[in-house]
Order: C-alpha cells, then sequence, then structure tokens
C-alpha cells in the first residue's frame, strides 16, 4: 500500500524548481494568428533542412514542459518563425527523396499549427497530462497527443540499480507539478475527452501503484517520488470528477477541421464523407465475408481456446516461427535476424478467464488462434527494423511527430492480416480465416464510430455501442476497456481510427500501381522491401518515392487561411 506523502497544494516549491508554471487564465482564449515574420533568406540546400529540423525538434520538444497560457503563446508565435524558416527552403530541384524529407517536416508543423488553432489538448484534455506508462506502444510512438517527458517504466531494467533508480526518482518528480499546473490550464467544456481523461488517470494511478510494489526499499528517494506521483495523480483524478459535472460540451473536431487535417498532417486525399463511405463499405464486406466463410466452415469444429501457461507458451511461441516461416519460404519480405526475437518478446503471458465477462476482444482472438494476431503483430518487427536498420535520413530515422506515421504503420499491420490469409497462411486452418474478418469488422466499426464522434454526431458512449453492436460474436462489450480506450484514442487524434483500414487500402493502391508499372519483374517480396526502405512514412510519399508521381500528395493549405475561407 502506498502511503501518503504531501498534500497536493505544498508542492509549489516543486512547480517554481521544474519552470511548470500555473499562470493560465481562466477564459482559454483561441490563438489570434501571429504577426508575419520577417522573409527568412532563400536557401536551396538540403543541409539547411537538416539544420532546421534539428532546430525544430529542440523547439517542438522541450525539455522541460511548459503548457500555461504565456507558454503556449510564446510557442505560437515562434512556429511562425519556423514555418517561414522552412518556406524559404526551395526543395524543388532535390532528388524525390529529399523532397518527401521537406514535406515531412511541413506536416510535423501543421501538426503543432493545428494543435494551437483547434485541437488544444492542453486546455480541453485531461489525459494529455497522463505520463507515466508500464507497457510500450506497438507503433513508432505513442499514439495520441501527451504532454512531453514521458516516463516509460518499461525502458528500465528491473530490479533498478542505484543509477536507475535515482533517474527513475527524479522523472517523477515531474508528475506532480505537471498536474498541478493541468487545473489551470485545462478550461474548455470537452465532456467526453474530459469522461476519458478521469479513466486514464486512474490506470496511472494503478501503475504507480504496481511500480511502488515492484520496486519497494530499492531506495527511500524513489519510494518517496513515487509516493508524491501517485498522490498527486489521485488528487488529480478528484479534482477532474468534481469539475465533471460542468461539462457538456462536444469534444469532436468537426467535419472539415477533419479534413483539413487528414489533408495537411496525415498527408491523405481523403475527406471525412470518403472515409465515413470507406468504412460502411468495410464493414458490410467483412461481415459478409465472415458469414460466407463461416459457413464453408460450417461443419468444421470451433478453434481450442487456451487454457493454460504451459499451452499459451507453446502455442504463442510457435506462432512466431509459424509467421516467420511463412515470410522467408513463401518470399513475402527479407527476414531479417531481429524479427522473431522482437515478436518473441512481446507475446506476453497466460491470463485466466475474468469473473466479469471476456477476457478483451484481442483476448478472445489470440487465445483462439495466436497466429492471427502474430500478423498484426508485425508492428514489432517494424519497430525492431528502427532500431537495427536506422534510415539514412535523420528526418525519417524516427517516428514523426504528431501521429503523421499512423496510416502506414497501422495499415500495414492491418493488411498483414488478410494479405497473409490470401498468400496461404491460414490454408491448415480454416477457422482462423474467421478471426481474420472478425478484427476487420472490429476496426471498420470503431473507425465509423471516431468519425462519427468528430462530426459531433455520436457520443463517446454512442460511438462505443456502435463499434460494440458491429463486432461479431459478442467479443466486445459496449462498457469493455477496448472499446472505450479505442474511442477516447480517436477523440484525441483525428485520423486514428481509420489509420487501419485507409492505410491497408492506400499500401493495396500503391501494391497495384507497382505491379503495372513493373510488370514481369514485380514481386511480393520486392515490393514489400522498398516499403520497408522508405520509412514510416504517409504512403503518398512512399508513393511519389517509388513512382516519381506526386499526384496522391494532398494539396497543402496553410490552416490560417483555411480557417479564413
Amino acid at each position: 500500500m502506498l502511503r501518503r506523502w504531501f498534500s497536493f497544494q505544498s508542492l509549489a516549491g516543486v512547480t517554481a524548481a521544474l519552470l511548470l508554471t500555473a499562470s493560465c487564465s481562466t477564459e482559454g482564449p483561441r490563438p489570434e494568428a501571429p504577426a508575419s515574420p520577417a522573409e527568412a533568406p532563400g536557401s536551396t540546400s538540403y543541409e539547411d533542412l537538416l539544420t532546421l529540423f534539428e532546430d525544430w525538434r529542440a523547439f517542438a520538444v522541450p525539455v522541460v514542459p511548459d503548457y500555461s497560457v504565456d507558454a503556449m503563446t510564446a510557442q505560437f508565435e515562434e512556429l511562425a518563425r519556423y514555418q517561414e524558416r522552412l518556406e524559404a527552403i526551395d526543395s524543388s530541384g532535390w532528388p524525390v527523396a529529399q523532397q518527401v524529407d521537406h514535406i515531412l517536416v511541413r506536416a510535423e508543423m501543421n501538426g503543432l499549427d493545428f494543435d494551437h488553432r483547434i485541437r488544444r489538448p492542453w486546455a480541453s484534455n485531461p489525459a494529455f497530462y497522463v505520463t507515466v506508462f508500464a507497457a510500450q506502444s506497438d507503433t513508432p510512438a505513442r499514439e495520441g497527443p501527451g504532454a512531453d517527458g514521458w516516463i516509460d517504466l518499461w525502458t528500465y531494467d528491473y530490479p533498478l540499480n542505484t543509477s536507475a533508480a535515482e533517474r527513475l526518482a527524479t522523472q517523477l518528480q515531474t508528475v506532480p507539478p505537471l498536474l498541478m499546473q493541468a487545473q489551470s490550464n485545462l478550461v474548455e467544456n470537452a465532456r467526453d475527452l474530459w469522461i476519458g481523461g478521469i479513466r486514464d488517470m486512474r490506470v496511472q494511478a494503478s501503475t504507480l501503484e504496481a511500480l511502488a510494489e515492484r520496486v519497494s526499499g530499492t531506495s527511500a528517494a524513489l519510494d518517496e517520488s513515487i509516493g508524491h506521483a501517485h498522490d498527486a495523480t489521485v488528487q488529480f483524478t478528484a479534482w477532474l470528477e468534481g469539475e465533471l459535472p460542468d461539462k457538456s460540451g462536444p469534444s469532436g473536431i468537426g467535419k472539415e477541421n477533419l479534413n483539413w487535417y487528414l489533408q495537411n498532417v496525415q498527408l491523405l486525399n481523403y475527406t471525412w464523407d470518403e472515409e465515413v463511405a470507406i468504412m460502411r463499405h468495410e464493414l458490410a464486406r467483412s461481415h459478409a465475408t465472415l458469414r460466407l466463410i463461416e459457413h464453408r466452415n460450417r461443419d468444421l469444429p470451433p478453434l481450442p481456446v487456451v487454457a493454460s501457461g504451459e499451452e499459451y507458451d507453446k502455442r504463442f511461441n510457435a506462432s512466431v516461427d509459424e509467421l516467420v516461416s511463412f515470410l522467408d519460404n513463401e518470399e513475402i519480405i527479407s527476414v531479417r535476424d531481429y524479427m522473431a526475437p522482437a515478436l518473441r518478446a512481446k507475446i506476453g503471458s497466460f491470463s485466466p478467464v475474468p469473473a466479469d465477462g471476456p477476457r478483451g476482444f484481442f483476448g478472445e482472438v489470440s487465445y483462439r488462434d495466436p497466429v492471427a494476431m502474430r500478423t498484426h503483430s508485425f508492428h514489432w518487427t517494424e519497430i525492431a527494423r528502427m532500431a537495427h536498420e536506422p534510415h539514412p535520413s535523420p528526418i525519417r530515422r524516427g517516428p514523426a511527430l504528431f501521429n503523421v506515421w499512423s496510416q502506414r504503420s497501422e495499415g500495414i499491420a492491418t493488411g498483414m492480416e488478410e494479405w497473409m490469409m490470401h498468400a496461404g497462411l491460414f490454408e491448415g486452418r480454416p477457422r482462423g480465416m474467421e478471426i481474420i474478418q472478425i478484427m476487420l469488422a472490429q476496426r471498420a466499426a470503431r473507425a465509423l464510430g471516431g468519425l462519427m464522434m468528430h462530426g459531433e454526431d455520436y457520443t463517446i458512449e454512442q460511438a462505443s455501442e456502435f463499434a460494440a453492436r458491429w463486432t461479431p460474436r459478442g467479443w466486445m462489450p459496449a462498457d469493455s476497456n477496448t472499446v472505450l480506450t479505442e474511442q477516447h484514442l480517436y477523440l484525441q487524434q483525428p485520423g486514428y481510427g481509420t489509420s487501419y483500414i485507409i492505410g491497408k487500402i492506400e499500401i493495396e493502391k500503391l501494391m497495384a500501381e507497382r505491379s503495372l508499372e513493373l510488370g514481369d519483374g514485380f514481386t511480393i517480396k520486392g515490393f514489400m522491401d522498398e516499403l520497408a526502405a522508405a520509412g514510416v512514412i504517409p504512403v503518398s510519399l512512399v508513393h511519389w518515392e517509388l513512382t516519381g508521381d506526386e499526384s496522391q500528395i494532398p494539396r497543402m493549405v496553410p490552416l490560417g487561411r483555411f480557417l479564413n475561407e
């Protein structure tokens, strides 16, 4: 059990020391467009772009975060200067790969611009201030917006040595002052974001409780820092709960704002209406396909469910071997030595059936056919690739900010499910093909709910109910952690809910075009290797780099002009 250390109010000294000021207005004014900065000198040098990128990242990801009104006003004004520096660099004569890097930097700057003008997560989204995470995300970076200075507990080796314990204790000291400032910063009226934030803060409190038990007695300083962070989280959660009755406004960004975000940050040539139509089609297609496969399999026994820890370890490890061997033997992609270990490290461990309902959607899936989930876990091989085979361009070496990578990352993971089914992975296990369609239906249903929330047609409860109703076999109840967490993410991060299917479709479009372009020279392995070599970047940019055709890249319109049209 965690002991109580000191009152939330007594953290003022720590706050000052960390420069996390709480001098916020209670009205939450939208920023005015900054004055046009003086014209920057022109450049045609790629090296100047690399210098700008280094400066930009230091600016966009500060060492000491501050989300007060004064700090955000200053950041927004300075952003205009970075945008001016970028526009002063003429990339038109560069090789395509370097022009791609230029557009990637612009997309990141557009993301921060959008945050200041529209999304304002530091003022509207309590979950923005969750900073303690127990587990690694299966994507290049953590999904959704969040305060800088994440504390990733999974990066530490346990038991902690003296140096690691000291470092973790210092990191955790940032939690109380950040949450103190958040009470002043959170001035907007987004009810569903508020509800989701309460849930996420409760998770952070539980994470800190588990950490306290795990490292108890390692050092007095660490015990104290965990206690302070936990108490601050609990008290902040109580404050959120007290404010909730006064929250009544929408949390979605609206259709037109979503359109701009898709095209100028995600670099997708889609609108809200088009994505709704696609998701409806994919939802119907997956359900119809499932029923046809079930009919074909009607005389087969159901898939056996993993029932013990021993069986879990055996089947899940075997699923890694089966997938990697299939990728290699069937010449799907150039298999690397790090891929199987990366997949094996993330298979988890057995958990019994909970007394109050299903294991969770992905538990219901993977406990029936571990191979089906290993296809989506292709994520982990891509993360391993970024570490073992870093991209030569510093701009693509790590994940782009503002989840610019989402439709490429989630698209290939979702695509691997159905593509490997068509390639023959489930030939000896026909009921596994049912699982693939169930997962696709679940993602289409989630995506539609997310779109409806941003279109301000659904509340988060309605979106969750819709997703639950359209997920086959009742494996995702409307009050389950899976659906509530996902719908909350889609509210926080526009475009994420649809990225699974839209990204898959975009990669399929590129595959089709490359097959026509290369003719008899086209191979699946060649295509997958060149897709991987381009990095985890929007597929529209990969399309340009591979084909020389830039028609898939949206016309990027400055947000200030869009808002004034």
